[in-house]
């Protein structure tokens, strides 16, 4: 009786706040403002920028999971029930961040009131502590094995796919940072014999002549090795496609932006030698273009780079901002330690999360990545770990 008393003592005292009702989400996404649900006190509210309302009525989320006003739990889809914590976040999309381990110390929304006799336990990923991305994407159908190479000045990197006629796809294997073909490369001869071998690798896994394909990146293509080799790929027939920073930002956004959040969500590709942050606009795509990683390779000061890119994110519509897929070197290093398994998203930690690591490309990403982030107010940044601007290239071929 007196855990119920305390309960709604503090519900009474976030009541003053207002009524999180479905309809004061909408209206807050509609001035521009990113909401989610969190645990606050011990109570679920909806957060609004800054502003807090206690949640009444239970929601039911796009993924097909309803969120319990009163009880603290998310019944999924499957008709599971998971228990949220203090400071737990639930994305409009349905997605749940947990942002620490479940323990006697987590405080859950829960803990003043009985426990449901049907409550189940978290799943045992949430016991990690680490928050996860649980979309999981649609398996092409009777697709078609296609290849791609992007060509850079230090070697190759390669990823096949298959691709079926809805353009679903799922990576079959990816090789990185191939230097094979540049070695012993003394005459133009020793290029062609080295790309041959490179090329039979592909054709021996399964892929068909007419579907290999290889793509320059904007950031290689000054490189007067590239220029050797599209050359020696032109004797073989092959057709070398170089892609601009906005096309690769487009490319990057096909592939890495799953349908279903094609409304709710936009795109960061960090690269080294630029930055692209794109979204759709009516089903066609939006793509700004920034800084990459090694801009201190310029000496040019933080300051300016911060403020370009906050000014370019800062166009980003406000009803995209939930989420942000984003592919790249430096996020990809910012995955690593957070990966669980061989899950096919992983979410980052907000920039100030990773305060303490060194080297001057990391920093300056996290430069970027800090920029981006506070511009958008975007809470949920994922990492894709099979998407990249080249796999977006097959996707568009027919």
């Amino acid at each position: 009786m007196q855990t119920r008393l305390l309960y709604a003592a503090l519900l009474g005292g976030l009541l003053s706040w207002g009524s999180a009702q479905p309809a004061a989400a909408q209206a807050g996404a509609r001035r521009g403002q990113t909401y989610w649900y969190t645990v606050q006190n011990g109570v679920i509210v909806l957060k609004t920028g800054a502003t807090y309302k206690v949640l009444k009525d239970n929601v039911k989320l796009p993924n097909g999971s309803e969120l319990e006003a009163l009880s603290g739990y998310v019944v999924l889809p499957t008709g599971e029930r998971t228990q949220l914590n203090q400071d737990d976040m639930v994305m409009p999309s349905g997605d749940i961040i947990r942002m620490k381990a479940a323990s006697a110390a987590a405080a859950p929304v829960a803990a003043a009131v009985a426990a449901s006799p049907t409550a189940s336990p978290a799943p045992a990923s949430e016991a990690s502590g680490k928050a996860t991305f649980t979309y999981v994407p649609v398996a092409p159908v009777n697709g078609k094995l296609k290849g791609v190479v992007e060509l850079g000045a230090s070697g190759f990197n390669s990823f096949i796919v298959r691709v079926d006629a809805q353009r679903n796809w799922k990576l079959e294997k990816a090789e990185f940072g191939n230097s094979l073909v540049l070695e012993n490369m003394a005459t133009e001869a020793d290029i062609q014999q080295g790309l041959k071998a490179y090329i039979s690798k592909m054709l021996d896994y399964g892929v068909n002549g007419r579907d290999i394909h290889f793509v320059v990146s904007s950031g290689a293509v000054t490189a007067d090795i590239t220029h050797r080799l599209i050359e020696r790929l032109k004797a073989l027939n092959y057709v070398v496609h170089v892609v601009t920073p906005e096309q690769e930002g487009a490319l990057g956004l096909r592939a890495a932006l799953p349908p279903t959040y094609a409304d709710k969500a936009f795109v960061v590709d960090m690269g080294s030698a630029n930055t692209k942050i794109a979204w759709l606009n009516q089903g066609k795509p939006v793509v700004a273009n920034t800084y990459g990683s090694k801009f201190f390779q310029q000496n040019t000061p933080e300051a300016t780079v911060a403020a370009e890119v906050a000014a370019k994110a800062a166009a980003v519509p406000a009803a995209l901002r939930q989420t942000c897929f984003i592919l790249g070197g430096i996020p990809f290093e910012l995955a690593k330690p957070e990966r669980q398994g061989k899950q096919a998203y992983t979410l980052l930690r907000a920039p100030e999360g990773y305060a303490q690591l060194d080297g001057a490309k990391t920093k300056a990403g996290l430069t970027i990545y800090r920029a981006i982030a506070e511009a958008t107010g975007c809470q949920q940044f994922v990492f894709g770990w099979d998407a990249n601007f080249t796999i977006g290239y097959l996707l568009q071929t027919p």
